[in-house]
Order: C-alpha cells, then sequence, then structure tokens
C-alpha cells in the first residue's frame, strides 16, 4: 500500500449547512428583526394616512426605512457583539474560580460533582467514581459543573465579531426586502400591497432558513417565523391607523 494511501484523507472547511448552524441565531433574530422593522415604517405610514403610502411618496418611506434600517442594524450588530463578549468573559472567569475552588477543596467538589451526575442519571457508584477521575483534570469538571450546574455553556470557537457581523448583514439583507418595491416602483397602493407581499415572502425566506439549519419540522419553522413577523407587522399598520385616524 503506498503512502499517499495509507494517510488519512484531509478534512475539508465547514461546510455551508454548517456555518449556517453555527450563525443561526444571529441569521433568524437579525433577519426577522430587520423584515419587521423596515415594514413597521411602511405598515406605519400606510395605517396613518386615509389614502395609504401614495399621501407621502415613495421618497419618504425610503428615507425613514433606510435610516431605521441601518441605524438598527448597526445597534443589532454591536449589541450582539458586546452581549457575546461579556457572556465570554464571564464563563472565563467563573471557570477559573472554579478551578480555584477544586484546587483548594477537590472533595467538596467532589462531592458536589458526584450529585450533579446522579442527577444526570447515574447511579451512586459510578457517579462517585467518574467524579473522582473528573477531579483529576480541573478544566474538564469545571466546564461540566458550570454547564449542569449553572447553564453555562464554553465559547470555545465563538467570535464575538464575526456573530455581529452575521446579525447585521442579516438584519440589512432581510430588512430591505419591504422597501425594495419603493425603489422602483411610484408610491401607488398596489406598491404597499406589493411590499407586504415581499416581507411575506422574506419571512418564508427566513423559515425555510431556519428549517434547513435545524431539520425541524417544515411546517412549524415557516408557520412560527410567518406568525411572529406578521404579528409585529399587524401591530405597526394598527398603530398608524389609529395614531393617524
Amino acid at each position: 500500500m503506498t503512502e499517499q494511501a495509507t494517510q488519512p484523507a484531509k478534512r475539508g472547511g465547514p461546510s455551508a449547512l454548517a456555518r449556517t448552524q453555527d450563525h443561526l441565531k444571529q441569521l433568524v433574530f437579525g433577519g426577522n428583526d430587520g423584515i419587521v422593522t423596515t415594514f413597521a415604517i411602511v405598515a406605519g405610514f400606510a395605517g396613518a394616512g386615509a389614502e395609504g403610502v401614495a399621501q407621502i411618496g415613495a421618497l419618504a418611506v425610503l428615507v425613514f426605512g433606510l435610516a431605521n434600517l441601518f441605524a438598527d442594524a448597526v445597534s443589532m450588530g454591536l449589541g450582539e457583539f458586546l452581549s457575546m463578549r461579556s457572556q465570554n468573559d464571564l464563563y472565563d472567569q467563573r471557570h477559573a474560580a472554579q478551578i480555584r475552588r477544586i484546587g483548594k477543596d477537590p472533595e467538596t467538589e467532589t462531592d458536589l460533582m458526584a450529585e450533579l451526575l446522579q442527577t444526570r442519571g447515574l447511579p451512586e457508584d459510578e457517579a462517585v467514581q467518574t467524579a473522582r477521575l473528573l477531579a483529576v483534570h480541573p478544566p474538564l469538571m469545571a466546564d461540566l459543573t458550570l454547564s449542569w450546574g449553572f447553564g453555562m455553556q464554553a465559547p470555545e470557537d465563538a467570535n464575538p465579531a464575526l456573530n455581529g457581523l452575521m446579525t447585521f448583514l442579516s438584519f440589512v439583507i432581510f430588512g430591505a426586502v419591504p422597501l425594495s418595491p419603493y425603489f422602483v416602483m411610484e408610491p401607488t397602493q398596489a406598491t404597499f400591497y406589493l411590499s407586504v407581499a415581499m416581507t411575506l415572502l422574506a419571512l418564508v425566506a427566513l423559515g425555510l432558513l431556519r428549517w434547513v439549519a435545524t431539520r425541524d419540522r417544515l411546517r412549524r419553522a415557516l408557520l412560527e417565523t410567518v406568525a411572529v413577523g406578521s404579528v409585529c407587522a399587524l401591530v405597526a399598520y394598527f398603530v398608524g391607523w389609529l395614531v393617524g385616524g
């Protein structure tokens, strides 16, 4: 057998599906908020005028819509970045403190770990043996304690800057969809109806993206995503109608 044949095949980089799964939270939250934010401008104006959006003109819709789109996108992207940085810093601090506690009082921490293992289904004798083995590896024991005892997940390769960027991009891309008819059409009532249709299509696309990433039930992924976005849009329209009526 040749040397080339005996060597393991090189692993490729992460697939597009894997990258989508890694950033699903940012894609869904950013996309949904972007759609709702910009459609709220369109729906609010439409609800406020007896003749709909045609009374105020496409320029006003675009000015207000784009201003909100990019301002909120930057805010959400930076918020995601700061939130993840804070979570990572907090985890690192508690992880280091847990390792120190294991070093100072290994018996107490071993007993606590044994109790956690029993809550996970291990018999008492096996839980005690496993806890003693884990005590020899404080970083691993600290990981499990924070995860099972406090619900904190290790950040591992999480990149706050990349997650913030994904939130920003998802917000802008999906959020531009409700505004797109006003870039190319006159501000008529038909344009508003087209914006409604485009918004629903964007929500459907977001639901499909969620389904592809999670492989959850297709109907559930679509209905939940469309329902949440539609409720927010209806609220915006009703408020505009209530204030402008």
